[in-house]
């Protein structure tokens, strides 16, 4: 009944973290940081989120370091600069490596402490060769050669976009869930490439966005 969830407090991860505690199971919510530059204030809609929650199950947050500065060098991700905007493509966004650093030490926590599933909230139509079903097999089966542990990498909402995973939730308090990637002043900028993609998802669902935007 354990289950670890990779969260980055979108809305994805909140409602993965939801659904599975409202199946009864212990749930065990990681963060990894890795030095991004919105970070600080993704992790602090996280845990407000996290607090709107029943305690029933729910573990407390663990956050784990993984730095990547000596890796990705200038990145838009780390400098800030030319961050892609409403108007670029998915492939805008792209972090390499994501999934594989997410998952080379949220595994091995889950190894050292028994936990026999880790999930993320990877949706349909994702375009990156790290998302796929092939990818998490292989991923569980370098845990299981390494450490001996039995590792299902679990991706429930990959047959699901994202208007469809926000109606889903659309009865949490999704407002203190967060989706960019140029914050200001703590909030959302409203004009980066995943806030006009949560505007979609909201707009698509019909549900009112009640998130906080700076440009608005």
């Amino acid at each position: 009944m354990n289950i670890a969830v990779l969260a980055s407090g979108g809305l994805d991860s909140a409602v993965l973290v939801a659904e599975f505690l409202g199946e009864g199971r212990v749930v065990q919510p990681m963060y990894i940081r890795f030095g991004l530059a919105w970070e600080e204030t993704e992790e602090a809609h996280l845990r407000r989120f996290l607090d709107t929650l029943p305690n029933a199950g729910l573990q407390p947050l663990v956050t784990l370091e993984l730095p990547v500065a000596d890796t990705y060098g200038s990145h838009w991700s780390l400098s800030a600069d030319d961050v892609p905007d409403a108007h670029t493509p998915d492939e805008a966004v792209y972090l390499p490596g994501r999934n594989l650093l997410l998952l080379a030490k949220s595994s091995i926590w889950c190894a050292l402490n028994e936990y026999p599933v880790i999930a993320l909230g990877t949706l349909k139509g994702n375009p990156f060769a790290d998302s796929s079903r092939e990818f998490f097999g292989d991923v569980g089966a370098l845990v299981h050669t390494a450490v001996d542990h039995q590792l299902e990498i679990a991706t429930p909402f990959s047959e699901l976009d994202k208007s469809q995973v926000l109606e889903r939730g659309r009865h949490l308090q999704l407002q203190h869930t967060f989706s960019c990637i140029n914050p200001a002043a703590g909030v959302h900028c409203g004009r980066c490439n995943k806030c006009a993609e949560r505007q979609r998802a909201f707009a698509d669902a019909s549900i009112d966005d009640l998130t906080t935007y700076a440009d608005r």
